[in-house]
């Protein structure tokens, strides 16, 4: 069992940086590949970013790529988003999720995902 609690979530002005932050219970957290996902309203949940349980390898959707930077931190637990240059089409609540993935694996559907976070809302204004 792993439960996920999320931070950092704001309001921000467009081309401001906020840091999200997901802390992780259990002693398997590193058996698990982690990911960051957004759902603004009246859209479909998708993927933002991922990384695998080394943190060796990392995955972006490629309207964050250059922006955002997904890291996480096995010793103590936790998996982080730095999200710079925001823009308005950032604004979503998002949440930390964890899955098993076979080798190889970086990013997953949100269907792939184990456990979820509550959300953490970010706003963005222009």
């Amino acid at each position: 069992q792993v439960q996920l609690v999320e931070s950092g979530g704001g309001l921000v002005q467009a081309g401001g940086s906020l840091r999200l932050s997901c802390a992780a219970s259990g002693r398997t957290f590193r058996a698990y590949a982690m990911g960051w996902f957004r759902q603004a309203p009246g859209k479909e949940r998708e993927s933002v970013a991922a990384i695998t349980r080394s943190g060796g390898d990392t995955y972006y959707t490629d309207s964050v790529k250059g922006r955002f930077t997904i890291s996480r931190n096995n010793a103590e637990n936790t998996v982080s988003l730095q999200m710079n240059s925001l823009e308005p089409e950032d604004a979503a609540v998002y949440y930390c999720a964890a899955a098993l993935l076979p080798p190889g694996r970086v990013g997953f559907l949100p269907q792939e995902a184990n456990y979820w976070g509550q959300g953490t809302q970010v706003t963005v204004s222009s």
